[in-house]
């Protein structure tokens, strides 16, 4: 899954807002497509959103590794912890809950996060619960994210997804991402990395380059 999430610690207030661009107080901004609305989370959020990190076929894509969340209160402790995180993100970073439209229920998360080391990269990523996967819902996440960044000035995104997981590795080149590699680099997991610029948000675009695991079974995005 690309994807990017920590597990429930206190938020800091020590961050040094000048280390990178990504890290000053931002606007809460919301996303739309067709069906989905991209907003931010909320604490009262807790129950939906277990069912999403959870799950255990979500929590074992998640990069930076993150032990499935047990219950309704831990989840709240991590809404809180990410609630605050992102009160000194600085536009277009940060975490959203994508939420259906037609029933209001929220079907999984986003995000847009700075990469470490010295969190230069963006990262552009998504989870959703396992009912809500196949429908075409991580296509139209993805490119709210991604013209989000663009108008932001971003010149490109990255995701990062674990090599076993060729269901996301598919959906983010079907979406014009560029296998860009392996690396390591990143939370000391091995990860192949896809890049997307302006030029290649273009849902018509050919399907780009694959990674050299594309024929491995299918993981969950």
């Amino acid at each position: 899954m690309a994807s990017r999430t920590q597990a429930a610690e206190p938020a800091s207030s020590s961050a040094d807002p000048v280390r990178a661009p990504f890290f000053r107080p931002r606007n809460e901004h919301v996303m739309t497509s067709e069906r989905l609305i991209l907003r931010a989370w909320r604490v009262d959020d807790a129950p939906e959103a277990l069912e999403i990190y959870g799950h255990p076929d979500v929590a074992r894509w998640l990069s930076p590794a993150m032990d499935q969340v047990r219950d309704v209160a831990t989840m709240r402790v991590l809404l809180q912890q990410w609630i605050a995180e992102d009160a000194r993100l600085a536009a277009p970073a940060g975490r959203w809950a994508i939420e259906r439209i037609d029933d209001g229920h929220v079907i999984g998360g986003a995000v847009l996060l700075p990469l470490p080391p010295g969190d230069e990269d963006l990262e552009i990523g998504w989870h959703l619960t396992p009912s809500a996967m196949g429908q075409g819902y991580a296509d139209e996440a993805m490119f709210a994210l991604a013209s989000w960044a663009f108008r932001n000035d971003v010149d490109e995104v990255f995701a990062v997804v674990r090599p076993e997981n060729t269901h996301t590795a598919a959906t983010v080149r079907q979406n014009g991402m560029h296998w860009v590699g392996e690396t390591t680099k990143y939370f000391g997991l091995d990860l192949q990395v896809f890049r997307l610029r302006q030029a290649d948000l273009d849902r018509a675009a050919p399907t780009a380059q694959r990674p050299p695991n594309h024929d491995r079974p299918a993981g969950a995005r």
